[in-house]
């Protein structure tokens, strides 16, 4: 279906300097050059206006002129998406919502939280740890993205394994829907049998359907203790093996790391992080338990290095203290920082049954030798969770546009093959739409459009995303 939108008059521009206050409304280059682009690889689409409202009336207002004047609006939190989410691709707005960051309730009687989608998500971790809570969802760029942007993309982060996506903790969402209607998708409560599940479907619905502007978050009591342990193996896929291998024994860790000995040199070379790669180790796993009882956790930790013994593992770093959990911690933390600031790369979010991981890291090797391409390979191993990190040096321009997004498929026809999808975290976007096609039938395509029909009927929010 064609869609024909229209471009912002001087009319339409002076309408939103009036609802949002001139300050609040840009046209300048600098401003629209920074918006036109977010993490994603070498990627700039430019919006014609960005719009900063401060709360959901205001948003309501934008939307309702946008729509009777055809202008696509494309939702923006804190420019972090590796999927192209945020790219405004047709132009139009570019609807920031940065300056709605509050934290507009604690409820530490019914463990909820009521927050704005600009809230960054360390700010309400932080916040709550402070009362003696837990919010989980920790995305690995928790220090600078946002809630709400977390929840568009369906955000995890290493504790996953143990606590549950993103889905187990939001509640109920107030949208605004592309009309300017505003509605709460649920209720602010654990439980919800009361007809379809909206609040669900706007998660991960990468503001397609409609932008969140309030969020009810669940809340879980802290942890007292928690013990780190650093892994070395002699392959990767001992490493991996070892992964499901932990479960079928009995324990589930708050976080289970996998990293390969190529991105710890890069992270001990560009980082400054002390840490001896020893010759003969090709991978590494860290490994976090967590809980109220200190024995209990040293015993599972003695549970886990026996079965990482039968996998090969040669050497255990136990971290006890908060400096040495932190030391390694740091070296997974700041290894996709190493790889984004020392490289032009492109990162798939590759997903299938744990017990699967040996097989598809085996299979991104052998693409990688077929294509000529070097990947680094880390994530959160406990849950199937692999990224590649493709690397360009070694691929001339045309090969890097012409022959990767090749390779890519069959990593992903791989993926498919093995029981996983095209995503565990970063969403679908504009860059990965191209690959929907190896997951779905036409069919579920085809429900995915009429649910994007159903609530945009003029496709004027985040047009050009998810389906392709």
């Amino acid at each position: 279906m064609y869609y024909k939108y229209n471009k912002i008059t001087t009319a339409v521009l002076e309408k939103f300097k009036i609802l949002l206050g001139e300050e609040n409304v840009f046209v300048d280059q600098e401003t629209l050059s920074h918006y036109a682009k977010d993490q994603t690889e070498d990627l700039y689409f430019m919006p014609e206006a960005v719009l900063k409202p401060i709360n959901a009336i205001q948003v309501s207002s934008v939307l309702k002129i946008c729509t009777s004047e055809s202008i696509p609006v494309t939702p923006r939190g804190a420019g972090t998406g590796l999927s192209g989410g945020a790219l405004p691709i047709f132009g139009g707005v570019s609807l920031s919502l940065e300056r709605m960051n509050h934290i507009i309730d604690i409820d530490v009687n019914s463990l909820q939280a009521t927050v704005e989608p600009g809230v960054i998500t360390e700010v309400l971790i932080n916040v709550v740890e402070q009362l003696g809570l837990r919010y989980p969802v920790d995305p690995g760029s928790k220090g600078s993205c946002f809630i709400g942007g977390n929840v568009a993309h369906g955000s995890g982060g290493p504790r996953v394994v143990k606590y549950g996506t993103i889905r187990e903790y939001i509640l109920n969402l107030q949208v605004v829907l592309p009309n300017g209607e505003i509605i709460w998708t649920g209720a602010n409560t654990l439980k919800y049998a009361s007809g379809y599940n909206l609040t669900q479907l706007m998660i991960g619905s990468e503001g397609t359907l409609g932008i969140i502007t309030q969020i009810v978050v669940k809340l879980i009591p802290q942890p007292k203790h928690d013990l780190v342990m650093m892994a070395s193996f002699p392959s990767a896929s001992k490493a991996c093996g070892a992964v499901s291998a932990i479960f079928r024994a009995g324990i589930t860790p708050s976080a289970l790391e996998f990293m390969e000995r190529s991105g710890v040199e890069w992270v001990t070379k560009f980082d400054n992080i002390k840490f001896e790669v020893k010759d003969g180790i090709e991978a590494y796993l860290l490994i976090e338990v967590d809980g109220n009882d200190l024995i209990q956790l040293h015993s599972e930790c003695m549970q886990i290095s026996e079965v990482l013994e039968r996998f090969g593992c040669s050497d255990l770093l136990l971290g006890e203290s908060s400096r040495e959990k932190e030391e390694l911690w740091s070296i997974r933390r700041k290894l996709p920082l190493s790889v984004k600031a020392n490289s032009v790369y492109r990162e798939e979010d590759t997903v299938v049954p744990r017990a699967e991981l040996p097989v598809l890291l085996q299979k991104i090797k052998e693409v990688g030798d077929r294509y000529g391409f070097q990947s680094i390979c880390y994530g959160h191993a406990g849950d199937g969770n692999l990224h590649v990190n493709i690397i360009k040096a070694s691929l001339s321009d045309d090969d890097w546009h012409n022959q990767l997004p090749l390779a890519i498929r069959e990593i992903f026809e791989t993926t498919i093959a093995l029981g996983g999808t095209l995503s565990g975290e970063h969403g679908i976007g504009y860059i990965q739409k191209q690959f929907m096609d190896i997951k779905f039938k036409p069919v579920h395509l085809e429900l995915m459009r009429g649910i994007k029909h159903l609530f945009d009927p003029l496709n004027i929010l985040n047009p050009g995303k998810i389906t392709p």
